[in-house]
């Protein structure tokens, strides 16, 4: 019988890839007044307060429940270290006091709870460097504390937004079509997959025994020059864009930060970078209903 799995935030680039990929085994729930034709049809589900959880919980308790929701806008973090704390700490753990504890639940974190240089595995100390790295620690560490709990964290995923234009794919085409200027960080450099690669791998590690930490490791790390010449030349676009050291951006960025595994066997194996055989995915883009 396959397992009822809930997943919050599926607007965001991995959340929405789950949901196209897994339409029968995944219920996903996106942000009220969300008007992107492609998940107006999926159910609206308000995380701001709790009275929500009881009406949503009572109808039926999902056996998964994977959580991608978060605001990750790093700058506007910065500005506003209450708010991100509010959505990216606090909801989860209202999500926590209502769920029931025969629940899985599967919390997506990300490589922004590292900054600097360096490999990181599981057993790797935290350092972000920025408020959004920071809620995404403290986060864990309420998702660490409740039994049957996993949190995946994972690089930057690359695949079709539910808009068209946010995600740093669609995000780079849309700029460049319409001849706005884009700029790019040259020294940051990241583990970078394609989100339908991810989704899958994170759909088995919800589905398996794993608790704790775990990471998506790359086969290789690709600096944000890299990746948007790759991903310009293999949508067909030739065009100029602006290149500034992350020193120069307002907001914090990575520097290189590179996640590798603890863990062997085919969970953990590192997932192949988008600079490697694009055809499949550059074609379920292309098809994607945005």
């Amino acid at each position: 019988m396959t397992p009822l799995i809930y997943l919050f935030g599926a607007t965001s680039i991995l959340g929405f890839n789950i949901a196209r990929l897994f339409p029968r085994s995944v219920l996903p729930f996106v942000p009220p007044g969300n008007r992107s034709r492609s998940v107006r049809h999926w159910p609206a589900l308000n995380l701001d307060g709790a009275e929500w959880a009881p009406a949503l919980f009572a109808a039926r308790q999902p056996e998964i429940l994977i959580y991608c929701h978060a605001v990750c806008d790093v700058p506007k973090c910065e500005a506003a270290p209450a708010w991100a704390g509010e959505i990216n700490v606090d909801y989860i753990r209202r999500l926590i006091e209502a769920l029931s504890d025969r629940t899985r639940l599967v919390y997506v974190s990300s490589d922004h709870v590292f900054g600097g240089d360096g490999v990181y595995d599981e057993r790797s100390p935290p350092c972000p460097i920025s408020v959004y790295g920071k809620t995404r620690v403290e986060a864990e560490d309420v998702v660490l504390n409740r039994p049957n709990s996993l949190v995946i964290r994972t690089g930057l995923a690359i695949g079709p937004s539910p808009n068209g234009r946010t995600g740093h794919w669609d995000w780079l085409r849309y700029r460049t079509r319409r001849n706005l200027p884009v700029t790019i960080v040259y020294n940051e450099y990241r583990s970078v997959v394609w989100a339908s690669d991810l989704a899958k791998r994170v759909l088995q590690l919800a589905d398996s025994s794993e608790t704790g930490i775990r990471h998506v490791p790359a086969t290789r790390v690709l600096s944000r020059v890299e990746l948007a010449d790759h991903l310009l030349d293999i949508s067909g676009i030739t065009a100029d864009y602006r290149r500034e050291s992350r020193h120069q951006r307002g907001a914090p960025h990575l520097g290189r930060v590179e996640l590798a595994s603890l863990y062997r066997g085919v969970l953990f194996d590192a997932l192949p970078s988008v600079t490697e055989d694009p055809a499949i995915n550059l074609a379920e883009s292309q098809s994607s209903n945005l």
